[in-house]
């Protein structure tokens, strides 16, 4: 889709507020869990569940990677996986296990913060006064919540940040994957850092299984919540960036802390749904932010999804080429200014 186009900032966005819905749910549904799963094995079935019934779709999608013998930068693999699926899940439930989860889900809105420092620090990621305020705006709205909803406790917090700060290096490990789809690195990341983590579970509980009922609502609630959410999060951020991807998916806590209400029993408060309106105007305060300035992008070839209305797709085709679609293809060097967001074509430096 066009950099310069509305629809470039609203469908990419569409899908990673779908992505907060999935994900913003799998806390209070995790909750009930870990009265019956360790954090490990608890973490471990989300993440296999996610890897599995992504596979098991697989066979229903369009081949959409790039040629044989092409390759994926494994340092990006490598520290999606680590980040993502190993550590960022265990911290997660390890948290969930201590405090109320509306309180973890609210405690979520540090992974925008984490996402944003890190993508300013070190990812050419850059911000603008509406970008800031937004992000300003989300942690503003977490903060409200934390405070109506009571602290979750030195060590939930602690723990939940950890999980926020993994995170955030996986939401920009991933956007920088261009040569391997959102479900096929998804799929990855579930079923490598999913196995990993239940064999730990398994071992510290000297090869016990799980009971079969938690552990099938587990694997469940991961391929919706991590699964379906993750795929279409990295969809999302490969055409707005890490950083304005996890705005918009900075709304999950409003998700999660509804659900709280109506699953567990929480209570819901004034200041909990100001504070989601708040949420969801910093979302579409993020859409409003210009940035336009003349940049040159070099030669290069990958593989990801695009459309042929846009300024840096004007490749010939075998086939057609109407809307969006995903194949191998080269760009050739040029140099122009339009309005842009830090896509896999602009992570250039200011």
């Amino acid at each position: 889709m066009p950099s310069g186009n509305a629809k470039t900032g609203i469908f990419p966005a569409a899908g990673a507020l779908l992505a907060a819905l999935f994900f913003g749910v799998s806390t209070p549904l995790s909750k009930p869990l870990t009265s019956s799963l360790d954090a490990f094995t608890l973490a471990g079935l989300l993440y296999l569940g996610a890897g599995l019934g992504l596979a098991a779709l697989a066979p229903f999608r369009r081949s959409e990677g790039a040629p044989a013998g092409r390759r994926p930068d494994y340092r990006y693999v490598a520290g999606m996986i680590v980040c993502g699926g190993l550590l960022g899940p265990v911290f997660l439930m390890l948290a969930v296990k201590r405090a109320p989860a509306a309180s973890v889900a609210i405690w979520l809105n540090m992974e925008l913060v984490a996402t944003a420092l890190l993508g300013w620090l070190f990812f050419k990621d850059h911000l603008h006064a509406r970008g800031w305020l937004s992000a300003a705006i989300t942690l503003a709205a977490g903060l409200a919540l934390s405070y109506d909803g009571g602290a979750a406790g030195l060590a939930a917090g602690g723990l939940t940040a950890l999980a926020c700060l993994c995170w955030a290096f996986d939401n920009h490990f991933t956007a920088l994957i261009d040569d391997l789809s959102p479900s096929r690195s998804t799929m990855i990341k579930g079923l490598a850092a999913g196995s990993v983590n239940l064999l730990i579970g398994l071992a510290l509980a000297g090869w016990t299984p799980p009971p079969a009922a938690p552990a099938l609502k587990a694997l469940l609630v991961g391929f919706a919540g991590y699964g379906l959410s993750i795929t279409l999060y990295i969809a999302s951020a490969q055409r707005l960036g890490a950083v304005r991807g996890q705005l918009a998916f900075s709304t999950a806590p409003v998700f999660g802390v509804v659900l709280s209400v109506f699953l567990l029993g929480e209570r819901l408060s004034a200041v909990q749904l100001a504070a989601g309106a708040l949420l969801f105007g910093s979302v579409l305060l993020m859409l409003s932010e210009k940035h336009a300035h003349a940049h040159a992008h070099a030669a290069m070839e990958h593989s990801h999804a695009h459309t042929h209305d846009d300024l840096h797709h004007g490749h010939s085709h075998d086939g057609p080429a109407e809307g969006e679609h995903s194949h191998f293809h080269s760009h050739e060097p040029v140099g122009h200014e339009h309005p842009h967001w830090p896509d896999l074509h602009h992570r250039h430096g200011h």
